[in-house]
């Protein structure tokens, strides 16, 4: 490609430096670095603790009041939608904390979704997930004020 060579740029060719050889590029000796002392080391500040009721918030979405659930509870069996993510031991232990009550057992359903007309246009009936929690003899839960 020597046809184009008039195109670069000629470069001037470098001389060597006072106390450099010729043809051997001399080394460079490492700047110091500085270190900066830091006097004061700031804490980690750690995130403020949760309270109890938000967890226990995150857990139970709302009573379910049904007829069924309003038996229930003179027997001693509440009925609580929750959401998707818990677990029997967790609402155990959110009702215990929230409601202050010895929680004897939980149960759990999951009701599935369901298809629904309305009109010739079909839509879904949205699913969710209830706990039936029994108590021990004696305790009780006010769901509802009279």
């Amino acid at each position: 490609m020597g046809i184009f060579n008039f195109l670069k740029k000629s470069r001037p060719q470098s001389r060597p430096k006072s106390g450099q050889k010729s043809g051997k590029i001399a080394k460079r000796k490492p700047k110091a670095v500085k270190k900066e002392i830091v006097s004061k080391v700031e804490p980690i500040k750690k995130a403020p603790a949760r309270r109890k009721e938000s967890v226990e918030a995150n857990l139970l979405k709302e009573p379910h009041i049904s007829e069924k659930a309003t038996d229930l509870s003179e027997s001693g069996k509440y009925i609580f939608k929750i959401y998707k993510n818990a677990n029997k031991s967790e609402i155990k232990k959110a009702i215990a904390n929230l409601y202050g009550v010895a929680v004897k057992n939980v149960n759990i359903i999951n009701i599935k979704t369901k298809e629904r007309l309305l009109g010739g246009k079909k839509g879904k009936k949205h699913g969710y997930k209830k706990a039936i929690i029994t108590l021990e003899k004696g305790h009780k839960i006010e769901i509802l004020p009279h």
